[in-house]
């Protein structure tokens, strides 16, 4: 079902005739996440640079709210039912040839079909778009999604991966060329998520004086193991005055809730629940924690950073990197968790070192992870793939 028509406009200046390019993005699910809002950045940025559709295969479309609604882009639940193999794609065939996008892109092991049924037939030039797995993934990878994707992406254009670690594995694992693997790094608003002198009120929780805030901001899923820091923060020196901020909603807050009783948090714990303006919350932390058993590239971890938060967290994907060396130096293996709790004693006991990791993670944001860098690297490549003359299958030059 189409939540919004289609842009049919032209683009350009008064008496320009311009038809943009259709893009076409299919997304497992464009609920609230790191990946849907990233990209609903990417649309807004480029205005009406190009055309887009977007396709969420679930029928989620939350994170449509972050997109500008002049810029007119549909939302659709493309409508295929799952179940078998060779239905499904037929019907995925038919789609595409009814959209005609000029650009596919493709997000993740949950639209893996759509870029297989592309590559068996060549259809549109296709990027796809890696940037990490559930919690099924998260040790090892599935040797039947390893020869999935393998099959479905030899025919991309284009594999576009947020971290060093996705890069090898594509490499190593998925074993697609070097070539056409394009590495680019998330970015984040810096100016957005500055840190304001004083904390805007967010509805739910105020702060005591005199207490640290230890917080995350996360979709409440099985990846991103919010028990663990809920274990940890329930681990820490009872003298010091904290309180533990969870910002996020999701499947797994009843057990979250649960667990945090059990563990005798009691009002210790706040549950937030979904908030729609992030840049709101991290100013109220002292700390930012992460706690994910999986991750790549976390935007949240950016966006603590731009706001000039010091960060415990553990050791899974690029976090380490990431990191300036300073704070990279706390990041605990996965599995420590009397070391994850001891990093979250010494920051809340340590306000110099708060403050000075804190402003080192902000000049290393700035300096290496800025949203603008993320946007020239994204317009270059889709512009790439849209030039004419590129041949089927060729690789997109990387410059």
């Amino acid at each position: 079902m189409d939540h919004r028509p289609m842009d049919t406009g032209t683009c350009g200046p008064p008496g320009a005739a311009v038809r943009p390019a259709h893009l076409l993005h299919v997304f497992p699910t464009f609920a609230y996440g790191g990946v849907p809002i990233r990209i609903a950045g990417v649309i807004n940025h480029f205005g009406c640079r190009y055309r887009h559709t977007v396709f969420a295969l679930d029928g989620n479309l939350a994170a449509g709210s972050r997109l500008d609604p002049a810029l007119a882009v549909r939302l659709a639940d493309p409508g295929i039912a799952k179940g078998g193999l060779v239905g499904p794609l037929a019907a995925i065939a038919r789609r595409l040839a009814a959209e005609r996008p000029d650009l596919l892109l493709t997000y993740n092991w949950g639209s893996i079909e759509w870029a297989l049924a592309n590559t068996l037939l060549r259809r549109r030039p296709h990027i796809h778009f890696e940037s990490g797995f559930g919690p099924e993934e998260t040790d090892r990878q599935i040797p039947r999604r390893v020869w999935a994707r393998r099959l479905a992406l030899c025919g991309a254009r284009c594999l576009v991966v947020p971290s060093f670690t996705l890069a090898a594995i594509a490499r190593d694992v998925w074993r697609l060329p070097a070539a056409r693997i394009r590495h680019i790094p998330n970015g984040v608003d810096c100016a957005l998520f500055a840190a304001p002198p004083v904390p805007p009120p967010v509805a739910g929780f105020a702060r005591h004086p005199g207490e640290i805030v230890v917080g995350t901001v996360a979709p409440l899923r099985a990846e991103k193991n919010v028990a663990r820091l809920l274990r940890a923060f329930a681990r820490t020196q009872p003298g010091i005055p904290a309180r533990l901020l969870i910002a996020g909603d999701g499947p797994e807050r009843p057990a979250l809730e649960a667990l945090a009783a059990s563990l005798g948090l009691g009002d210790r714990a706040v549950f937030l629940g979904h908030v729609e303006r992030p840049e709101t919350v991290y100013p109220l932390m002292d700390i930012f924690a992460l706690s994910s058993d999986t991750e790549q590239m976390p935007n949240t971890l950016l966006q603590a950073m731009a706001a000039g938060r010091t960060v415990a967290a553990v050791d899974v994907g690029d976090v380490k990197t990431l990191l300036p060396p300073e704070n990279a130096a706390l990041v605990m293996p996965r599995e420590d968790a009397a070391g994850f709790a001891a990093v979250l004693d010494r920051l809340a006991d340590d306000a110099a070192l708060r403050s000075r990791l804190g402003a080192a993670n902000r000049r290393h944001v700035l300096a290496r992870y800025a949203r603008d860098r993320m946007f020239d690297a994204y317009g270059a490549l889709f512009d790439a793939l849209l030039a004419p003359g590129l041949r089927p299958g060729a690789a997109v030059p990387i410059r």
